[in-house]
């Protein structure tokens, strides 16, 4: 059986707890200032991201495409979209560069550099 030993760099510290409470901000943020902060702290920005261009996606195209939209996923600035209609598809790949700005202009800044329909 393996013993486990703490030491006071350890997290369940309580003294580690205490420093780190006092270490806190005494700022007072708005909430849009403390989630943006609480984002870049904890390098989550990649995630909204991806979640940001799965409600464009869902609000750009409306009821008639997200109908037959299988699957919406973000990979390094390509937007990988699944359609369920091979006609559809054709449609939309025929207007890609229109999207793709409409896209940027609904997220507010250039995040989808291609979109590729499949």
């Amino acid at each position: 059986m393996k013993t486990v030993s703490y030491t006071t760099t350890n997290v369940l510290n309580p003294l580690v707890l205490l420093r780190n409470m006092a270490k806190r901000e005494n700022n007072n943020l708005n909430m849009k200032e403390a989630l943006s902060a609480f984002i870049q702290k904890n390098k989550l920005q990649g995630g909204m991201d991806k979640v940001d261009a799965r409600a464009a996606w869902v609000r750009l195209m409306g009821n008639g495409v997200n109908n037959y939209t299988t699957a919406i996923e973000l990979k390094n600035d390509i937007l990988y979209v699944s359609l369920s209609s091979s006609v559809l598809r054709e449609e939309l790949s025929l207007g890609i560069s229109k999207i793709i700005s409409m896209m940027n202009e609904e997220l507010g800044k250039n995040l989808v550099r291609k979109i590729i329909l499949r």
